[in-house]
């Protein structure tokens, strides 16, 4: 129940909130994370690196987009223009027939130009993902 005052000619209730209370949870929340703060340890975070594949591919087919959205396949010196359309079919002809061991070991990375839309680039990747291609990756260029 509020206090009342006497003041004056008639009774008025004093509407104040008292802070003491508020100031002592407060300094003892803090006083608890002062002193909890230092025994809690960093969590680590496992991120994945670059190179620990059991064995490297036998053969890489690599497919260029350029700045036009032409696509290149590259394998080992020979370059083949092609429409994506036609690319599933392409790269499932040089990797070989689909039990043999070349084409469980092969690898196809997409390298793409810096100014190609993102768009064309998942364009090429569900093209190949759709035709059940395993290994697709992106060619990246390191920055030192």
């Amino acid at each position: 129940m509020p206090a009342l005052a006497h003041r004056g000619r008639g009774r008025r209730t004093i509407s104040e909130i008292n802070m003491v209370p508020f100031i002592d949870v407060m300094l003892v929340l803090l006083i608890i994370f002062m002193v909890t703060a230092p025994l809690i340890t960093p969590s680590m975070i496992d991120l994945p690196s670059v190179g620990k594949a059991s064995h490297q591919p036998d053969q890489i087919i690599q497919i260029v987009l350029g700045k036009n959205d032409g696509l290149e396949m590259k394998i080992k010196d020979q370059t083949t223009t092609i429409t994506l359309k036609d690319l599933p079919a392409a790269v499932k002809r040089a990797q070989g027939p689909k039990g043999s061991a070349a084409a469980a070991n092969s690898a196809v990375v997409i390298s793409a130009d810096r100014n190609v839309k993102y768009e064309s680039v998942v364009k090429v990747m569900d093209s190949l993902q759709r035709a059940g291609i395993q290994r697709v990756g992106l060619s990246v260029q390191l920055v030192n």
